[in-house]
């Protein structure tokens, strides 16, 4: 099983599209996916059609509570499951503030859980703050969403910094294994700047021993396309919304990839 971790700082990156649609692309090919949404905006969750709004047991109630995993897990469609979010885990990291081991929840009720997966996915907030820690502790991987501007180099960096805490202090199976650009216009010349910028810099990293020595960049860059802006509203992944579209295309190539990789 791969467990990994999908998360950027900054919001607006791709991050919740790419979870959504990598899981459900992957499950197309016959994977058992689980996808988590542990972001208290729960965007992942609505983009499966599941209104957060409504009162539901959720990932809070796991965090928070007593439940299991397997008590609020829901099946978003064939092969692929998703651990919904709702508004409420916005209040989890004042209430988890005074526990203790709080960065280990989630890993400890992954430990128990029965239901095995081919694919673990974490979506996770656009803050470092308790939740993504609790992340990060839980899984082997981590893939960062960028989008190709100078601004994203700035902010990799600091990524950089907090797996690499995480890895030393709480899990010493943390790494990076790749990066994602999206909403990637191959038009500008500051796109294919900046994706050779990340890409040398990946490969300059592949010498010495860190987190991040065997990440790579992935070739198949998600372009912008507005069909994958629309879906989310539906309620469906882009391959229910518009599966000949660009985007559809960019994440099936993106989850072949993924597939191929050797870990």
């Amino acid at each position: 099983m791969r467990s990994i971790a999908i998360m950027n700082q900054k919001g607006g990156v791709g991050k919740t599209t790419t979870a959504v649609n990598v899981s459900a692309a992957l499950a197309a090919t016959g994977a058992k996916v689980c996808l988590i949404d542990l972001d208290p905006q729960a965007h992942a969750t609505l983009h499966f059609g599941i209104e957060p709004q409504v009162e539901f047991d959720s990932i809070y109630n796991v965090l928070v509570g007593d439940m299991k995993l397997s008590d609020v897990r829901k099946q978003a469609g064939e092969n692929l499951w998703i651990i919904p979010a709702h508004l409420d885990l916005a209040a989890a990291e004042l209430e988890l503030a005074g526990v203790v081991g709080r960065e280990m929840i989630l890993r400890d009720k992954l430990a128990v859980d029965d239901t095995k997966f081919d694919y673990i996915f974490i979506d996770c907030p656009p803050s470092l703050g308790v939740l993504t820690i609790n992340a990060l502790t839980a899984v082997d991987e981590v893939f960062i969403p960028l989008q190709p501007h100078f601004l994203a180099l700035h902010g990799l960096s600091r990524l950089l910094k907090t797996i690499e805490l995480v890895a030393r202090r709480l899990n010493n199976r943390l790494m990076l294994s790749g990066v994602i650009l999206c909403m990637y216009d191959g038009q500008t010349r500051l796109a294919s700047e900046v994706a050779q910028d990340i890409d040398a810099f990946f490969q300059q990293k592949h010498t010495q021993p860190t987190v991040w020595s065997n990440a790579q960049m992935f070739q198949t860059k998600i372009r912008r396309n507005i069909k994958l802006a629309e879906a989310p509203s539906f309620g469906r992944p882009i391959f229910e919304y518009d599966s000949n579209s660009n985007g559809a295309e960019d994440y099936r190539c993106l989850a072949g990839e993924i597939a191929l990789q050797v870990r």
